[in-house]
């Protein structure tokens, strides 16, 4: 019975709290005009994935998502929800403790959650008890590491073992607009960035790669990715990774951030961003 009514307790968590307080602000693109969750939900029934571009400290967008994926349940039975904070190589793990198999302790433990963990607990859960899938979708740390090392070729000499973890080589590393905000951000260009900058291929290939592979194997299902912003906004790092594993796919993304306020001169600022904007209250760090 305890079991049960926690299990309840999370389902209605995401309701419970935006009954209380809405501090947020969707903002639809392409029309320019402010929705609600059930009006961006309906709204994509025609797309296969959707990306939510997060900040990772955001407590109001983990909120969001929780209610946007509860939503995507209820109206797209069977949604998958992809994450960048699980890997590829703990797949197995995910699979055990939705179905019920091992305890969260141990699932936690040994799928190397992120310390925020109890930010996606909700949703996790909500995954859990409607009985759909969750994928394991970035590159372990080891491979990662490897490449902010010594670059993506140190890949191939993997094994053949680990590489099955890992998107087809040789992993492109993306050029244009998304190498020029990488610098912008980093603020400089020298051999040690662009070490850093294939390791962020590197993760976008491997989530657009693993979204793509999960959606060949469940064509009829939704996917809700999640990922830091810097990963789709603008429609380029995981989004073009998608695109290219999986040309057929209907993607569209969402890019959500706090900020104080969202005026026109914003919203023309915020358009190229993604798909939907969501403007939450929530103070940011990253």
């Amino acid at each position: 019975m305890k079991k049960i009514l926690l299990l309840l307790s999370w389902a209605l968590l995401p309701s419970i709290l935006f009954a209380q307080k809405t501090n947020y602000s969707i903002y639809e693109t392409k029309t320019g005009k402010t929705i609600t969750v059930e009006e961006l939900v309906k709204n994509i029934k025609n797309v296969d994935v959707l990306v939510f571009g997060e900040e990772h400290n955001d407590s109001t967008g983990h909120q969001l998502e929780a209610q946007i994926y509860e939503k995507m349940l209820q109206d797209y039975p069977g949604t998958a929800l992809s994450m960048e904070m699980f890997c590829t190589d703990v797949q197995p793990v995910i699979n055990e403790y939705l179905l019920d198999l091992i305890s969260e302790k141990n699932f936690i433990k040994e799928t190397r959650a992120w310390n925020n963990y109890t930010d996606y607990q909700t949703l996790i859960e909500l995954a859990k008890t409607n009985k759909t899938d969750i994928v394991g979708a970035n590159a372990a740390t080891r491979y990662s590491n490897a490449v902010s090392m010594s670059g993506l070729q140190k890949l191939a000499e993997f094994p053949a073992a680990s590489r099955a973890f890992l998107p087809p080589l040789p992993i492109d590393t993306a050029t244009g607009r998304y190498h020029e905000k990488f610098i912008e951000t980093l603020g400089g260009h020298d051999m040690g960035s662009m070490k850093i900058y294939q390791t962020q291929n590197l993760w976008d290939a491997t989530m657009g790669w693993s979204i793509a592979k999960y959606a060949k194997l469940y064509p009829k299902k939704k996917i809700l990715h999640l990922n830091g912003r810097f990963h789709s906004d603008e429609h380029i790092g995981v989004i073009t990774q998608i695109k290219k594993y999986a040309p057929k796919l209907t993607v569209a993304n969402i890019s959500c951030f706090s900020a104080a306020t969202m005026d026109d001169q914003d919203k023309k600022k915020y358009a190229e961003l993604g798909d939907y904007v969501i403007i939450t209250n929530t103070p940011a760090a990253n």
